[in-house]
């Protein structure tokens, strides 16, 4: 509702401008891109760690990264700090970690010893994390917010880095280097794809909730304490391909349904 106030004869129009809004939008805010460049740190640390062959610290930190990016829109929202800065800064923040970073630190596993076809697995996932960051900044305006149109960059790097953070200590062997190659390309596949996954936006973390809810979320950090490797990487392979599975399945049960008729 616009206030207006009385003084001198003139009336003072109290309500935002247009212009006002846009200087808003175009303002830098601490806060949320603080949290950005912490993802941003931890990425660059990933890619530092892949080199150096470190792969448990480089999957931590991409996984530290994700924390850290689930964050820096959710603060910014609640806030009211969003800026057309803040969401260009988390795009190229999220193009070196969970891009270039999955990308380096699986290469290095153990791609690399399938030569030119390691090469290759270890591009297709870079390209199409680039290629899913542009599709969505160009849709933002337009997406549904209930979902995301493709795999999230986070959760692919999720399904990568925790192939990596589970298998490090394993032996190297050509079978173990191929179906790393087929999960790195295929993680990259799904983000440009038209499978549609949750996004999570919805949920109010300043609502009440069920003391259930609560209760479910500590016994699930327990759970993930028990093997933080294997149960990241189950997850993330389950969140992964839930939504071509679902897809398959919806086929398959219509194209018997057509049958039966």
């Amino acid at each position: 509702m616009t206030k207006k106030v009385e003084k001198e004869d003139k009336v003072v129009n109290l309500k935002p401008t247009a212009g006002d809004m846009s200087a808003r939008r175009k303002g830098i805010y601490l806060l949320p891109n603080l949290l950005t460049t912490g993802a941003l740190f931890c990425g660059f640390y990933a890619v530092l760690s892949g080199f150096s062959g470190e792969y448990e610290w480089a999957a931590m930190a991409i996984f530290a990264a994700m924390i850290f990016d689930g964050l820096d829109g959710r603060v910014a929202r609640m806030t009211n700090t969003q800026s057309d800065f803040g969401v260009q800064y988390d795009s190229l923040s999220d193009m070196v970690s969970f891009g270039v970073a999955p990308a380096v630190v699986a290469y290095g596993w153990g791609l690399t010893s399938l030569g030119k076809l390691g090469l290759a697995a270890a591009f297709v996932y870079a390209s199409c994390a680039a290629l899913r960051l542009a599709r969505f900044n160009v849709q933002a305006e337009l997406s549904d917010n209930k979902n995301f149109t493709g795999l999230p960059s986070p959760a692919a790097a999720a399904i990568v880095a925790g192939l990596v953070w589970s298998t490090y200590q394993m032996e190297a062997s050509a079978a173990t280097a191929i179906i790393g190659a087929v999960i790195t390309a295929v993680a990259g596949l799904l983000m440009v794809s038209n499978f549609k996954y949750p996004s999570f936006k919805e949920v109010d973390l300043r609502g009440k909730v069920p003391f259930m809810v609560i209760l479910s979320v500590v016994m699930g950090f327990v759970v993930i304490t028990i093997d933080p490797p294997r149960i990241l990487f189950t997850l993330a392979i389950v969140f992964g391909f839930s939504a071509p599975l679902i897809w398959a399945w919806k086929k398959m049960t219509s194209l018997v349904a057509n049958k039966a008729k």
